[in-house]
């Protein structure tokens, strides 16, 4: 059984913008994530994984940090919700990785739970002084 529009809505704003859903949840009163980080990896990550699966290793990679707010990500409408500002890494240092995944969850490093995540478009390569980046409206994530 599917969610209505209206509960994908709820649901992700939620998430990701630790907004309370009326009657059903609201956001975490003691210690809420403040944000959320966006993880690159170089393979699909499996439903059980976590954010260290397959994840980027290039020299000066970090996961991204971006605020559970509608500073950080829009307003969800239609069942989705995306990036509010532009998404943009710390530039590569050294090594390189093909990256063709990405996830969404809640710690800066280590074995956190992923939230959504998914395939980019297209796969690519990370290598020295390359900057990965999404521009904004360009991490859309869509509950149905």
């Amino acid at each position: 059984m599917g969610k209505s529009t209206a509960a994908s809505n709820s649901f992700l704003a939620l998430l990701y913008n630790a907004t309370t859903w009326n009657l059903i949840a609201e956001n975490d009163s003691t210690s809420p994530a403040t944000n959320l980080y966006v993880g690159l990896h170089t393979a699909a990550v499996s439903a059980g994984g976590d954010q260290t699966e397959d994840e980027a290793t290039y020299t000066g990679y970090a996961r991204l940090a971006i605020a559970r707010t509608t500073g950080g990500w829009d307003v969800p409408s239609g069942g989705s919700t995306a990036n509010a500002a532009l998404a943009q890494f710390v530039a590569c240092t050294g090594g390189s990785n093909v990256i063709t995944h990405v996830s969404i969850g809640l710690a800066s490093s280590g074995a956190s739970q992923i939230l959504h995540s998914g395939a980019l478009n297209a796969s690519r390569t990370i290598s020295d002084g390359i900057q990965p980046q999404f521009a904004i409206g360009a991490l859309v994530v869509t509950e149905t």
